[in-house]
């Protein structure tokens, strides 16, 4: 008998529209499929019945969806960005699809060092997602005003958002782009019983008391931080961030962002190049874990929450895997990436978050966006544990009350500093990444990173990228 094949996404919508069917149960085989098709590229007719048959034989009836035999179903096109909660975005779209059964959220997940480096080849090729992940930065802000993403100032998950963080996404223009993922923030992440053990009583409290921390948790036998050297964007966001905050920022707290974004800001002083310097002081003491240029994201968390590493410096949106670690207790701390004589400058702004795109399925990209900040947002929140961006949440929230504390104390900081992707231009930021991973293989000193991270700011702006 010959089994004629058919394409994958044309099988999903057949079973999705005319079979009583359990999407996310469809979604995990299709995803299976999609993970083995190098040897195997296409599922045949045989295949696909059989697999329908048993979907429908084995679902029960409080997950199935009946949509209207005469209903026109609308795919929506996601991208997202989500290392930490990629099982919350598929919980949250089949959830979504069981409201609105005519409506169906195609995911897919961005890649990479960062968000913009997705976005940039969608927007030069015209494919503009339905639903888009996006930074509060001027990037974000330049494709609203160009009329490329929906104006939210009338949606109800707008009124909700905190007002704090609404000029975030508020365009020049005045256009409101997009909604915070939450309150974030870069912290250290410590283990309390190595700390004690190593006789730490005092939480240091600027970069040179860091390093006697280190020094101390090293002569007792601990590695003192976990690092991840394979996924520079946390190295940005913690050591970086910091650095630019209590270095750059501390000295021109009036107009460091007008420097930026005219390409006036120059890091060629001492102050600016120990940004880069002081991360290679503290890999070349010995103070992070063994193959740290190797360590992912993943890797990392596990690195601390194993207790296997004493201290890691990650967002307040990883706080779900990082206050629950195996067999000790989690404090946290704000980077001291200051001198002994400076205040700590807090970094804190907007998580990553999200917008809609102005395509023909807009009007239903709303719908899941709300929904995504009102019924989907514990889905997501519970796992993460992070710092709702919201006035009301519709389910309870999960929060340590260390990281709530964290947060509003940081928040009262005469001088506050968002993280890095919130002020670099897009090329700067992945500029930025490659140049932090130099200085820790060695192939640049700390010098020559900083006089090219300011030559970078200089000629964005001169060709007016954002």
């Amino acid at each position: 008998m010959i089994c004629l094949g058919f394409q994958l996404r044309g099988f999903s919508q057949n079973l999705t529209q005319h079979w009583r069917v359990n999407v996310l149960v469809v979604r995990k085989i299709i995803g299976f499929v999609q993970i083995a098709r190098s040897p195997l590229p296409r599922l045949t007719w045989c295949t696909g019945a059989l697999l329908a048959c048993l979907l429908c034989a084995c679902d029960g009836p409080e997950n199935q969806v009946a949509p209207s035999p005469s209903a026109t179903v609308t795919h929506l096109n996601a991208l997202v960005w989500a290392p930490d909660w990629p099982e919350q975005v598929h919980e949250i779209a089949d959830a979504f699809h069981r409201a609105h059964p005519d409506i169906v959220v195609d995911v897919q997940f961005m890649i990479g060092n960062s968000v913009e480096e997705n976005l940039k080849p969608k927007i030069a090729t015209h494919h503009l997602p339905d639903i888009i992940s996006v930074n509060a930065n001027a990037y974000a802000a330049e494709l609203a005003d160009q009329g490329l993403l929906a104006e939210l100032g009338d949606t109800p998950v707008w009124s909700n958002m905190i007002d704090k963080l609404k000029p975030d996404w508020t365009s020049q223009s005045g256009r409101h782009f997009g909604i915070s993922g939450g309150i974030g923030a870069p912290l250290v992440y410590y283990n309390r019983e190595m700390f004690q053990k190593a006789g730490i009583s005092t939480l240091p409290g600027n970069f040179d008391q860091l390093l006697a921390v280190c020094a101390a948790l090293k002569a007792a036998g601990f590695v003192p931080m976990a690092w991840t050297g394979a996924f520079p964007n946390m190295l940005a966001n913690g050591p970086f961030s910091a650095g630019f905050a209590n270095a750059v920022a501390a000295r021109y707290p009036h107009d460091w962002k007008e420097r930026i974004a005219g390409g006036r800001l120059r890091l060629d002083d001492p102050e600016a190049i120990d940004i880069f310097a002081r991360i290679k002081l503290i890999a070349q003491r010995g103070y992070l874990q063994p193959g740290y240029m190797q360590t992912g994201y993943d890797e990392g968390i596990r690195w601390f929450s194993e207790g296997r590493a004493a201290m890691t410096i990650q967002g307040t949106w990883s706080a779900g895997q990082l206050m629950h670690g195996k067999d000790f207790h989690t404090g946290v701390f704000m980077p001291p990436w200051n001198a002994a004589h400076q205040q700590i400058v807090p970094v804190i702004g907007s998580e990553t978050g999200f917008a809609v795109g102005e395509t023909a399925h807009k009007e239903a990209a709303l719908k899941f966006l709300n929904f995504l900040y009102d019924e989907g947002f514990p889905l997501q929140q519970n796992k993460r544990q992070n710092v709702s961006p919201l006035k009301h949440v519709k389910g309870p929230l999960i929060n340590d009350p260390q990281i709530i504390s964290y947060i509003e104390h940081a928040m009262r900081a005469p001088l506050t500093v968002g993280p890095y992707y919130s002020y670099l231009p897009t090329n700067t930021i992945a500029r930025l990444h490659g140049l932090l991973q130099d200085v820790l293989f060695n192939r640049q000193t700390p010098r020559q990173a900083a006089l090219a991270l300011s030559d970078s700011i200089r000629d964005e702006a001169r060709v007016d990228n954002k």
